[in-house]
């Protein structure tokens, strides 16, 4: 299994990327993050759609893609944990893919195999990949019984 992160948005030498990276390190398989930008001064619907379509042609074909969204699944690190399980056991590459500031286009969403959230709040979008990076970890910790995680 492939673990890929597809994101809208440049994070290379932002601290948000230095909290990713103290996360994505400590897992045990490789976190590889693709980014997408759209640089033409584009209106919100239009930018969604322009971003979707540019996140679609990153992902790897028969990929299970989970998008994260505000109107997707909450779930607690213990759930999360038995259904990232589950994912793995599926034997196809897992992408995690987190939209721009106007959120995922509707083609992502419509394609999705599952929807997350990561609760009521908005969250920038730099900002969700290091809280995803963790809950990876997190949820890693759950299934091994690592004490990182004392739920």
């Amino acid at each position: 299994m492939r673990l890929l992160l597809l994101a809208v948005g440049k994070a290379k030498g932002s601290p948000e990327q230095v909290l990713f990276d103290h996360y994505a390190k400590r897992l045990p398989w490789a976190l590889d993050v693709i980014e997408i930008e759209e640089r033409r001064p584009l209106a919100g619907p239009e930018r969604k759609a322009r971003e979707a379509e540019l996140l679609l042609a990153k992902l790897p074909k028969s990929a299970f893609l989970v998008a994260l969204d505000p109107a997707g699944e909450a779930l607690s690190s213990e759930a999360f944990a038995k259904k990232f399980s589950k994912w793995q056991e599926c034997g196809r590459d897992l992408v995690f893919v987190i939209g721009g500031a106007d959120g995922l286009g509707d083609a992502v969403l419509d394609r999705s195999d599952q929807k997350l959230s990561l609760g009521a709040m908005i969250w920038p979008h730099l900002l969700v990949r290091t809280l995803l990076a963790e809950q990876v970890w997190r949820a890693f910790s759950i299934l091994t019984n690592h004490p990182y995680h004392r739920g």
